[in-house]
């Protein structure tokens, strides 16, 4: 499979997965839909990038984790109470993205 298709998919799920307590919580829509676009192009990012030195099962984390840092500016205005959810849910789907990317590469 095209890698890109792979990385496109693989965010689609990713992005769904991360809006699916959103939704639940009826979160405004603009935020589900920024959710989502951001772990569709996270994705992409993570699938197709190789940092030097770094070993390929930390990258997915740290590269979702520093992506995520300026949403976090953001919402932290307003609720800081969401920060680590936000923040660990980078962590966790980074990783994630990170090795089915690389088993299915």
């Amino acid at each position: 499979m095209n890698t890109l298709l792979l990385s496109l998919f693989i965010g689609v799920i990713a992005g769904i997965l991360d809006i699916i307590p959103m939704i639940i919580k009826k979160l405004p829509k603009s935020n589900c839909i920024s959710a989502f676009l951001q772990y569709l192009f996270v994705s992409v990012i993570i699938i197709n990038i190789d940092l030097p030195n770094i070993v390929w099962w930390l990258e997915g984390g740290l590269i979702a984790f520093m992506m995520a840092i300026p949403i976090v500016v953001l919402v932290a205005q307003g609720d800081k109470k969401a920060v680590p959810i936000i923040l660990t849910n980078a962590i966790v789907l980074g990783t994630l993205i990170g090795f089915v990317g690389h088993n299915l590469k």
